[in-house]
C-alpha cells in the first residue's frame, strides 16, 4: 500500500492520481478530445473531476486550479478542437436517427451543458422530422404497425409509449394507427 497523506488509504489495484500541472490538464484534454466529441461544459466536468481527485489524494485546493482548467479549455475552444454547435448538430441528427423526439434530444443535449438558444437553434422540431423519428422509434420498439400483437388492444399502450418518449400525441396517434407509415 501506498503512503498518502491525510490518512487516506489508496484502493486496491487503482493507482494514485497524478499531480495536477497545467501541462498535465493539457494532455489530459487533448487525450479525451482525441477519444470523445464533447461541448466546453462536458470537457470542463471532466478536467475540474481530474483536479478534484488529485486534490483529494494530494490535499491540495482544487479551486487553485479552475482559473487553469478555464484557460485549457478556452484553448481548446480558440484552436478548433472542441465546437458545442459542431457537437449540438452531430448529436441531434444521430439522436433523431436513432427514433428521439425534439424534446429527448433537446434534453440530452442539455444535460451535455449545450447552452440553451443552441440547443433551440439546433433542434427545430418539425413535423416531417418528429414523424420520422417517431416511425423508427415505434419500429424499434414494436409498436403499432411493427407489433406482433393485438393492435386494437394495445394501441392505447403503444400511443403512451411513444407519448413518454416526447412525441406528440397527434404524431403518436398518426404513427400507431398506421398513417405514419411511409418507410
Amino acid at each position: 500500500m501506498t503512503s498518502m497523506q491525510d490518512g487516506e488509504a489508496a484502493l486496491p489495484g487503482k493507482p494514485a492520481p497524478r499531480r495536477i500541472d497545467a501541462a498535465y490538464l493539457r494532455r489530459a484534454a487533448l487525450h479525451y478530445l482525441e477519444r470523445y466529441s464533447v461541448p466546453a461544459a462536458q470537457l470542463q466536468r471532466v478536467l475540474l473531476r481530474k483536479v478534484e481527485r488529485s486534490c483529494r489524494h494530494y490535499g491540495l485546493d482544487p479551486q487553485s486550479f479552475r482559473v487553469t482548467v478555464d484557460e485549457v479549455v478556452a484553448s481548446c475552444v480558440a484552436s478548433g478542437l472542441v465546437d458545442d454547435r459542431r457537437f449540438a448538430e452531430a448529436r441531434a441528427q444521430s439522436l433523431r436517427r436513432k427514433g428521439r423526439s425534439a424534446r429527448a434530444v433537446a434534453a440530452g443535449l442539455a444535460s451535455k451543458g449545450v447552452e440553451r438558444g443552441l440547443v433551440a437553434a439546433v433542434v427545430v422540431a418539425n413535423d416531417d422530422a418528429e414523424l420520422d423519428a417517431a416511425r423508427v422509434a415505434a419500429k424499434r420498439k414494436r409498436l403499432g404497425p411493427w407489433s406482433r400483437g393485438d393492435r386494437t388492444e394495445l394501441r392505447q399502450k403503444h400511443i403512451a409509449a411513444l407519448a413518454r418518449a416526447g412525441f406528440s400525441l397527434a404524431i403518436a396517434r398518426a404513427v400507431i394507427d398506421g398513417a405514419g407509415e411511409g418507410g
